[in-house]
């Protein structure tokens, strides 16, 4: 990957992340807008990001999948935000498997499209869990959290730009975020430390293993593709982040 594709993504990571961070200060139905866009971003671009046939037909439906998820973790039951998300990623896929039939027998790249369109789904479907954090947020003493996660993740996405090896990287992004986390929690919230510590390691986790993604096939080659390549990990990332808040901060 060039350096110009790796600022691009690198830029689309850290944009959508302080997008997602600014609008949970503002409201949870903005928050959730800005999660139904990168839904659409990452629906639109990830099939052009692996090449796959079909790719407007199935951008329709991860975009679908992201939005659908989003929009219910804001109006399901309390305590239960993420109550509707399998149920979603199982019609998404029903969905995907329903366009490579009627696309007919002897196409190409039946099964990578299959898979491939299956894990931009499930991607987009995962950020529904900033919207269910946000309302965990709001439910608990604990107020800060979403800051602390942007502030990790963003030192993260500062250290995958750095052009050294994977074995470099990697473990500097983790322990970067890591020690982000921990020490903006004092900082700049009331979140105790160590979920801090554990939620930077995890956001470090994701963007290193998607850095390493990215590189392996040389890197997207175009904008739609770059953008959803740095929109992906925000996006997983948000599922996991509510799981690690409830158990941690409960």
């Amino acid at each position: 990957m060039t350096s110009v594709k790796t600022w691009i993504v690198a830029v689309a990571a850290a944009a959508v992340m302080c997008a997602v961070v600014g609008a949970s200060y503002l409201s949870l139905p903005v928050l959730t807008a800005v999660v139904c866009v990168a839904a659409v971003v990452i629906g639109v671009g990830w099939p052009v990001l692996l090449e796959v046939p079909a790719k407007k037909t199935l951008a329709v439906v991860i975009s679908l999948a992201g939005i659908a998820t989003a929009v219910l973790a804001n109006v399901a039951p309390a305590g239960m935000p993420l109550l509707w998300m399998a149920v979603v990623i199982a019609l998404g896929v029903m969905a995907v498997f329903l366009i490579q039939l009627l696309r007919g027998t002897g196409q190409p790249h039946r099964l990578e499209s299959t898979f491939g369109a299956s894990a931009g789904l499930v991607l987009t479907s995962l950020g529904a869990g900033w919207v269910a954090a946000e309302r965990l947020s709001a439910n608990t003493a604990n107020t800060g959290m979403m800051l602390v996660t942007g502030i990790s993740m963003l030192v993260a996405i500062a250290a995958c730009l750095l052009p050294w090896p994977d074995r470099i990287v990697a473990p500097l992004g983790v322990v970067l975020a890591t020690l982000a986390g921990t020490l903006a929690a004092p900082l700049f919230s009331n979140v105790p430390m160590f979920p801090a510590a554990v939620v930077g390691a995890v956001v470090g986790i994701i963007l290193v293993c998607f850095r390493r993604l990215i590189l392996a096939d040389g890197g997207p080659a175009r904008l739609p593709a770059m953008l959803a390549a740095g929109a992906a990990p925000v996006m997983a990332a948000g599922s996991l982040v509510y799981f690690l808040e409830r158990m941690l901060l409960r």
